[in-house]
């Protein structure tokens, strides 16, 4: 079996058992490559079409010419890196190597010797997938951009490292660590490690200098900094637990198990401590998700201090979309599955919208696996369950409307969806919105959901949850009534309700809403 090398930094490389191997002469089959190589996590084709090429043009065609090019750079005949069927694409494997990750890697070893971290530093001063620019290709480029940001941030990290290194000589120091204040000039401690290496080193008139001109430039970006803070010389730990949406994103684990009627189902987990599992929702993406300004900060504050697993819905996300049943059963059963495919035994237990009643129902059906209940926007019956004509009227109207405005710039269609999910949603976020829509699953799996939605009715397994559980619901949701919430708290046994200051039956991340759920949520975890 053949060692495969992809370097990512500089121009693009493959190396088989040490050897360069020739590349692909379009540049779009070598960005994708790379793509996918620094990814390392599975994709619809239907995401990578709209990454790599215009839609005019003939893009699923296209992708399958670009990932028969790259087959043969990486698999054996046994081993097969590229893993690619009719609805997903990812090239993994724990025997390929990108030089990235492993770099990454390595800067979280306190041991580095300082020889390793001089050629570290070297090495990421490339930038990433250099020459694979698609500038006609925007959404590929703002995630290049970011990747080469990454790249930096790596790069000041190998900086900090070496220039604190003990064994470095006092000249070599003081380059290292000009060069990595000027790649992050308002790091305080870039400053301080400066400032303080200068007079270690009887340069006092540069370190007075240094001092007053970093203070100047702190203080005029309200940045509070004293530079005898850290004495020059002292060692820097591994990086600290990760704090951005992107480097969660970087750590979570996606994995597929597959549902009694053979529907594979996406799931994720990402951070440590007390597990938390978050049952599917509609509109959700593994992936996308961190980019969200709805999911993103809720899944990084509880991944700081938990252990958190969600899965995307069958029919949506990177889970199968070609599916036979889309109905409650099915929503049940693919928690049930995701949670034998864990293997965790006892965990908190979280719904949102549909995904409150798929809770209330396993939580009923698992007394023993859920520790604490929590639901948030919820509805214990559909929208067909006790309508009227005229709201069923209503209810087909929408789902007609969606099969033909589905994912596009529709003013009347995206008007549902503001005034009820998002009323206080800007331009920007609406935007987002409809192109999460296009991501997450087809026009018409949308309106199966919506049909399989009405159909929900666990009203009567409300009194059987024998589990604690905190009942959350925007006073102002104008899609579920705060009313419908209160009434779920008022039939769960000793079910508490907090009332949330916000319209949206989606919490934006920005909204003060967002910080009081969080911290409701671990107030009502950490009690006994």
């Amino acid at each position: 079996m053949a060692r495969i090398e992809i370097q990512t930094l500089g121009e693009l490389a493959v190396l088989r058992d040490g050897e360069p191997v020739k590349l692909p002469a379009s540049k779009r089959t070598r960005a994708l490559l790379g793509y996918l190589a620094l990814t390392s996590r599975p994709h619809r084709r239907e995401r990578l079409c709209e990454l790599f090429w215009e839609i005019p043009d003939d893009p699923r065609g296209a992708l399958r010419w670009s990932l028969s090019k790259i087959r043969p750079l990486v698999n054996d005949t046994t081993v097969k890196r590229l893993e690619a069927d009719r609805e997903r694409a990812a090239l993994k494997g724990p025997d390929l190597v990108v030089d990235l990750h492993e770099i990454a890697t390595e800067l979280d070893v306190v041991s580095t010797p300082v020889e390793r971290l001089e050629a570290l530093a070297a090495r990421l001063a490339d930038p990433v997938l250099d020459g694979c620019d698609l500038h006609d290709q925007p959404l590929f480029q703002d995630w290049l951009t970011a990747e080469r940001l990454e790249g930096e941030r790596l790069r000041a990290r190998a900086l900090q490292r070496l220039g604190s290194h003990p064994d470095l000589l006092p000249d070599k120091a003081l380059v290292v660590l000009r060069a990595w204040s000027e790649l992050e000039p308002f790091s305080t401690d870039a400053a301080t490690h400066l400032v303080n290496r200068l007079q270690q080193a009887g340069r006092d008139i540069e370190a007075t200098t240094a001092r007053e001109e970093y203070a100047a430039r702190f203080h005029k970006a309200g940045i509070q900094w004293s530079p005898d803070t850290m004495p020059a010389g002292t060692s820097v730990a591994p990086e600290p637990p990760p704090t951005t949406a992107r480097q969660f994103q970087a750590r979570q684990k996606i994995q597929f198990c597959t549902a009694a009627d053979n529907v594979r189902i996406a799931y994720a987990t990402v951070g440590e401590g007390p597990p938390i599992i978050k049952a599917a929702n509609w509109l959700s993406h593994l992936e996308l998700d961190w980019d969200a300004p709805i999911w993103s900060p809720l899944l990084r504050e509880l991944a700081m201090d938990h252990r958190v697993v969600r899965y995307d819905e069958r029919g949506n996300g990177l889970s199968d979309w070609q599916v036979r049943d889309i109905g409650f059963e099915e929503f049940v059963a693919d928690l049930e599955t995701v949670v034998e495919a864990t293997g965790v035994e006892k965990f908190a237990l979280l719904g949102i919208s549909q995904g409150a009643a798929v809770s209330i129902e396993y939580a009923v059906r698992h007394p023993e696996r859920v520790s604490k209940l929590i639901l948030f926007g919820g509805y214990p019956a559909g929208w067909r369950i006790d309508a009227s004509e005229e709201q069923l009227r209503e209810r087909e109207a929408i789902m007609t409307l969606t099969a033909s405005g589905w994912g596009a710039d529709n003013p009347a269609y995206r008007q549902i969806f503001s005034s009820t999910f998002m009323p206080d949603a800007t331009a920007e976020e609406l935007n987002w919105f409809n192109d999460f829509q296009r991501a997450t699953t087809s026009p018409e799996n949308a309106v199966r959901f919506l049909s399989a939605f009405g159909d929900i009715d666990v009203r009567d397994r409300l009194a059987e949850v024998q589990v604690p559980t905190l009942v959350i619901h925007s006073l102002g949701d104008q899609r579920i009534p705060a009313a419908t919430g209160r009434e779920i708290a008022a039939c769960i046994p000793d079910a508490e309700f907090l009332g949330l200051e916000s319209d949206g039956h989606l919490l934006l991340g920005r909204e003060p809403a967002s910080r009081t759920f969080v911290e409701a949520v671990r107030a009502f975890l950490a009690q006994d």
